[in-house]
């Protein structure tokens, strides 16, 4: 017997390429959902991928870009505006609360030159969220191009570009979608296109290029794909935009907005030190709840406890300077139920005890 006619059959493997129509097919339910009739490019990677080449593709010298710094993502999308020769004026805000379109306007004034600007909706590393739609009524006052990271929040809660006057739009699927990392897309507006086009250091020939995307595939009406695509991970994205639409995204985002009010709520029941990082309700993200350990209370060590005990939940320490103060709660995707918190909740109760008693 040949090695051939023994190998194992396996439904992820020997797949058969994906079609044109079938690519495009999902870019459209994907503009669907963003409620757009902007182009919708699926980008085959995570969502740094397009995050990172929008950024480069419609910012360069002579942009003035007001970067509204809310959590990490915010720091490095200043990175990536001085590195293509932007002047960058960086609103930070204090992880803890949100950016309101009155800062947003002062900005402007103070700045009168400034034409770009950049936001992340949902901060998941620091658990806040921005009030985007007030937000983008500024940002149309003055006529700058708007950059949105709506990365984690499509799924938890609304995201409408073309009501909010967004020009670059970027999703991943692997938050609330509750898909995998590997795919992500972005929605452009002719502004941007526009932009775009007149930027001589916008990438081409590259996988940064969206440039390339429009010149090879959304001109030529979609009939033929620049290159093969990840079958596994435009499958997996379908799968997920389907799951959503056979929901309601309304009903998936109230399962996300239930999750999160109730981690707020059990925290501040369950005493012990811990508290909302967010302080207030209003600019607390629906994906994920941030908390702050009581003093002397080491937060890595007390998510690395909890997970000894209940290694399913989903809890991490905060990133960098944060993780000895800050607690994840992601309720995202799959994890946003009663359940998942109860048993967060319960966790992390029983290691505070614990670490608590030293």
């Amino acid at each position: 017997m040949s090695e051939e006619s023994t190998a194992v059959t396996h439904p992820f493997l020997d797949l058969p390429p994906l079609s044109a129509a079938h690519f495009a097919s999902i870019e459209d339910r994907v503009a669907r959902l963003l409620d757009t009739r902007q182009d919708v490019v699926i980008t085959q990677g995570e969502a740094l991928l397009p995050l990172e080449g929008a950024i480069r593709s419609t910012a360069g010298p002579g942009t003035t870009a007001l970067n509204v710094v809310t959590g990490p993502y915010g720091q490095t999308f200043g990175d990536w505006l001085r590195d293509c020769g932007a002047t960058v004026i960086d609103l930070a805000v204090p992880f803890h609360a949100a950016v309101t379109a009155e800062q947003i306007r002062a900005a402007f004034a103070a700045h009168p030159s400034i034409d770009f600007v950049s936001l992340v909706h949902a901060e998941a590393a620091t658990g806040n969220t921005n009030p985007v739609a007030e937000i983008g009524e500024a940002v149309r006052e003055q006529g700058a191009l708007f950059y949105l990271d709506a990365v984690a929040s499509i799924g938890a809660e609304p995201v409408l570009p073309d009501a909010w006057g967004v020009d670059l739009c970027v999703i991943g699927a692997q938050k609330a979608m509750g898909g995998p990392a590997g795919v992500s897309a972005v929605s452009v507006s002719e502004r941007a296109w526009a932009r775009m086009a007149a930027n001589p250091g916008a990438p081409r020939r590259s996988y940064l290029s969206l440039l390339d995307w429009k010149e090879r595939w959304i001109d030529g009406g979609r009939k033929a794909l620049p290159h093969a695509p990840a079958q596994l991970e435009m499958l997996a994205l379908e799968a997920c935009v389907e799951r959503i639409e056979t929901a309601g995204l309304p009903a998936v985002m109230a399962r996300h907005a239930s999750a999160a009010a109730a981690t707020r709520a059990g925290v501040l029941a369950l005493g012990g030190g811990l508290e909302p990082y967010v302080h207030e309700a209003r600019d607390a993200a629906p994906v994920a709840t941030t908390l702050r350990t009581p003093a002397g209370v080491d937060a890595s060590e007390l998510v690395a406890r909890a997970l000894a005990n209940d290694p399913s939940v989903p809890l991490a320490a905060g990133g960098g300077a944060l993780s000895k103060e800050m607690i994840r709660v992601n309720h995202y995707g799959a994890d946003a139920t009663p359940e998942v918190v109860r048993a967060s909740l319960t966790a992390l109760a029983g290691a505070l005890g614990v670490v608590g008693d030293r």
